[in-house]
């Protein structure tokens, strides 16, 4: 079987296993504070969409971003903060769900905000927003943390005056071999390209060691098209969305189009968050802060384009994460500013997003998972 086509299989055979369980655990990295106090679970009811009460998971500072082992017996969270930052280890209770603290270790800069894992699950990687730089850090059989084994610092700064004086790191994926990771940097316009040795741990310039966005773009996000051969970038400050060819065998991405996130018309302020592919493929979502919506694309299969769909507004405020459940049928919206997770329903033809009664309040919520 080639690649693409065990990719199709294995992603039809998460969506159906995960919709035969009826239900998948979700679990939420807020900003700490008055109205959260670290990471919190729930369930979603993968017939009705609807939401469980949310339970307090782990009391952790700033987990801003979160990401769960392949296996699901871990989870890793950043601590953001405006100095050193650091990244956590967690054992899953099988039973109940909750968290319990295993380790930490120093995510190797400032500000971390955003974490992610290798394919094997070897390795956590992390982008380091105040200091634009990247961190490998090993994890261990038993899901503990050891020392950081690989470390990239960027340079360069953009035009952007106010955004841009330096290198701003902003999230880091892995390529689906588990060959490339890429780092998009908000402060220099470029989406760096790495040579990942899994079992060292480390990552080392690729050739070309980046692809460019147009000057001023601010790339934040990045993610791969489930058959590996299209990828995209939002570009937070520019409100754009950039489609790229991708090249297995170098890791070199091709621009192939960029589109706008926003409205035509639209005058106000606003700036982009997130972006998903659905599992099925067929459709691209971003998220716009400002003007408070998930911009819904079509992907041409054959040339990796977008078409706009819709711009879904409803309950929607501040946008700053959302996520597709595995079986493709729910988009959750995290609302930043309205302490809300906020559960729309997935159209299998159209992609189009259409709200449901799913809804729970949680303090300033970030990033969503599922296990």
């Amino acid at each position: 079987m080639d690649t693409k086509a065990f990719t199709t299989a294995m992603i039809s055979a998460v969506m159906l296993s995960t919709a035969a369980a009826g239900s998948v655990s979700v679990y939420i990295g807020t900003y700490t504070g008055d109205r959260s106090r670290g990471i919190y679970r729930t369930t979603l009811d993968l017939d009705s969409g609807a939401l469980a009460e949310p339970v307090l998971a782990a009391e952790t500072r700033n987990p801003s971003f979160i990401e769960i082992h392949p296996s699901g017996r871990f989870l890793y969270a950043v601590s953001e903060g405006g100095g050193a930052g650091s990244v956590s280890a967690f054992a899953v209770d099988a039973q109940t769900g909750n968290l319990r603290l295993l380790n930490q270790q120093p995510s190797g800069g400032a500000g971390p905000c955003h974490v992610n894992l290798d394919r094997a699950g070897r390795n956590v990687l992390v982008a380091n927003y105040g200091s634009g730089s990247a961190s490998v850090i090993p994890i261990r059989p038993d899901g503990t943390l050891g020392e950081p084994t690989g470390f990239v610092q960027h340079t360069g700064s953009g035009p952007n005056a106010g955004r841009q004086k330096g290198p701003h790191a902003h999230s880091v994926n892995v390529s689906p071999d588990d060959r490339f990771a890429f780092v998009a940097d908000l402060g220099i316009d470029k989406i760096m390209i790495y040579r990942l040795r899994v079992e060292a741990g480390t990552i080392i310039a690729s050739d070309p060691p980046f692809a460019a966005l147009a000057p001023g773009a601010g790339p934040r996000h990045f993610a791969f098209h489930p058959n590996g051969n299209y990828a995209y970038v939002i570009n937070e400050l520019n409100s754009t969305m950039t489609a790229f060819a991708y090249d297995v065998a170098s890791g070199v991405l091709a621009e192939i189009q960029t589109v706008p996130t926003l409205p035509r018309g639209f005058t106000g302020s606003s700036s982009c968050a997130e972006v998903r592919v659905h599992p099925g493929g067929r459709f691209l979502y971003g998220s716009n802060r400002g003007h408070d919506s998930i911009v819904v694309y079509r992907i041409d299969p054959a040339a990796g384009t977008l078409t706009l769909v819709e711009h879904q507004t409803a309950g929607i405020k501040t946008p700053r994460n959302f996520n597709i459940d595995p079986s493709g049928a729910f988009c959750l919206v995290a609302n930043q500013d309205s302490d809300s997770v906020i559960v729309f329903r997935i159209d299998p033809q159209t992609g189009s997003l259409t709200p449901t009664e799913g809804r729970i309040s949680v303090g300033r919520p970030v990033c969503i998972r599922f296990r």
